[in-house]
């Protein structure tokens, strides 16, 4: 199964085209654009097909970034990917940002459970705990960094690797290729994906200036 893997969720736009039967990295492209993922998704689509010498109808199954992560982005990322399936009559599955620390960390560290962190801004820290075998032990929240702390402690995770992963410079940025991997791996008939929000978008409506309805 040829797996398409998209994420939008951070600074880059970036595709991916993954031989799930074979386990091997077919080609793969990522644009460092910070916004505009929306402008330049299919054109990072179109440029690994054709790496890939592949046509979209090809593709057996996408994979997309469903967060936590930028709120726009994740939404381009999603309605994309729901979209291609939908027309090419295939699957997608959604990998979350969290998942792919994990396992990253997982490879370069095995045997051990790991607590992995991304900077949530406004003092907190999106965590969540992953045994070592990969599998989510609690689920994604948005924690303090005190509760970040007790997490790893009561999990007997170290907070090497994983928390320098999660908290270093470029944090926003995930490996494409791992994406496609993990999302080759998901299990048939899984949910469709949707966006992981684990708070409001920073951006609200000013009441003050809004109109009464009739």
């Amino acid at each position: 199964m040829i797996v398409l893997a998209i994420d939008t969720a951070g600074v880059d736009c970036s595709a991916a085209l993954y031989d799930g039967a074979a386990g091997r990295l077919l080609a793969e492209t990522t644009e460092t654009i910070g916004k505009g993922h929306a402008e330049r998704l299919m054109a990072v689509i179109d440029e690994t097909l054709e790496k890939a010498g592949l046509r979209l109808d090809g593709v057996g199954r996408i994979a997309v970034v469903t967060g936590p992560g930028s709120f726009t982005g994740i939404r381009v990322g999603v309605a994309a990917a729901r979209g291609l399936a939908l027309a090419l009559g295939v699957e997608a599955v959604g990998v979350t940002t969290l998942e792919v620390l994990a396992h990253g960390d997982l490879a370069a560290n095995p045997g051990r459970p790991v607590v992995v962190a991304m900077d949530a801004k406004r003092n907190e820290i999106y965590a969540q705990a992953f045994g070592a075998d990969g599998l989510p032990l609690t689920e994604p929240a948005a924690l303090s960094a005190d509760e970040v702390v007790e997490l790893a402690k009561s999990h007997g995770a170290e907070m090497t690797g994983s928390w320098a992963v999660g908290n270093a410079a470029g944090s926003d940025r995930f490996d494409i290729a791992m994406i496609a991997r993990i999302g080759a791996e998901k299990p048939a008939g899984v949910e469709r994906p949707k966006p992981l929000y684990l708070r409001g978008p920073d951006a609200k409506p000013q009441s003050g200036f809004a109109l009464a309805r009739a």
